[in-house]
């Protein structure tokens, strides 16, 4: 944000009463009449020059002024207007879409949670949650997905609501997934700004379902419209096929739907990388790459609240009082202590004899 012109400057200023600022021509009085004492001379010219006196009481007026007008502006309830300030940091905008699906519910080994053991889906929370917030600027949004997706959180800057919304997706999910309608769902979070600033789409799921080629076309035109770093999370079970392996029999999506949903990523031409997970530490070490890859500048809102400024008025009526009452006891003789009244002397009695 630029400097602001002096105009600008003062558009900020405002009173809670302005019907009070009428009063003000009354701070003009010190000019007109004096408060001091006046000392009756038979002629100025028998005096000599004495420009001392003249400033002393030019700031005695001028004091009164003060005094007068710091008052009426400060019960006019003076203030600074609250304002919104753009500045530039460094962080991006993730949209993240996670999967509910019901295999989300079993361990990375492939069961039941037991003990200690963290199901994959409260793996995913966990270290997702520490993940927002670990950059001030950064913004997110949170899209939930199993049979239709759902929106958790539009994208936000309130780092503390994604961390809630994360916690709050511990609901058993469903069996089917289907990522089409989540991708479309997430890809629509992202906001109106220009290609400076980051996007990017973090996909956190175990498995993939088959896209309709009909659907393909509208999200190849999204994500030609919004360009957006695409991450998927793999959690694989371990012992299940990585979604580089070709299938022993016909490579068709019904057999490997991860590899061909990674084909279908990798046709984009957007910026995309794969990361396979076989454990909570691996999903950290995932998390903390992509977290060093969205190191872009990214513009973000201050809001500035508004500041009461009667304090500065009654301080400057506080300063001219000081000054007028400094200016009244130096017209009084304080030395002079207080002297009793003599009283009347009585005439003689006269006595006059028997």
């Amino acid at each position: 944000m630029g400097g602001a012109t002096p105009m600008e400057a003062l558009s900020r200023f405002a009173v809670d009463t302005p019907q009070v600022l009428w009063l003000l021509p009354l701070a003009l009085l010190p000019f007109r009449a004096s408060a001091q004492r006046v000392v009756p001379v038979a002629a100025l010219d028998a005096g000599p020059a004495d420009p001392l006196s003249r400033a002393i009481g030019w700031a005695l007026r001028f004091a009164g002024f003060l005094a007068l007008a710091g008052l009426v502006v400060g019960i006019a309830g003076p203030y600074h207007r609250g304002e919104t300030v753009t500045r530039t940091g460094i962080g991006a905008q993730v949209s993240i879409l996670v999967d509910r699906s019901g295999s989300m519910n079993e361990t990375f080994a492939g069961r039941q949670p037991s003990g200690a053991e963290e199901s994959k889906a409260a793996a995913s929370r966990r270290l997702l949650g520490d993940f927002v917030g670990s950059r001030a600027h950064d913004q997110f949004a949170v899209t939930a997905f199993s049979t239709a997706p759902m929106l958790v959180v539009p994208m936000t800057d309130r780092h503390e609501a994604v961390r809630a919304a994360i916690r709050a997706i511990d609901r058993p999910g469903l069996d089917y997934t289907n990522v089409a309608r989540g991708l479309a769902m997430s890809l629509s979070q992202f906001g109106a700004q220009g290609g400076t600033v980051s996007r990017a789409l973090l996909i956190v799921s175990d498995g993939a379902a088959v896209i309709d080629p009909r659907v393909q076309g509208t999200l190849r035109a999204e994500f030609a419209k919004i360009r957006p770093n695409l991450y998927w999370l793999f959690l694989r079970t371990k012992g299940s096929p990585s979604i580089a392996d070709k299938p022993a029999g016909e490579d068709t999506p019904q057999a490997a739907p991860e590899r061909h949903l990674d084909l279908f990523f990798k046709s984009l031409g957007t910026p995309y990388r794969a990361f396979e997970a076989e454990g909570p530490e691996a999903v950290a070490a995932a998390i903390r790459q992509i977290e060093a890859l969205e190191r872009d500048p990214i513009p973000y809102t201050e809001q500035r609240p508004r500041r009461d400024l009667s304090w500065v008025a009654f301080g400057v009526a506080l300063l001219g009082l000081l000054v007028l009452v400094a200016g009244k006891l130096a017209e009084a003789d304080v030395r002079r202590g207080r002297r009793g009244i003599p009283q009347a002397a009585e005439a003689p009695s006269e006595r006059i004899a028997a």
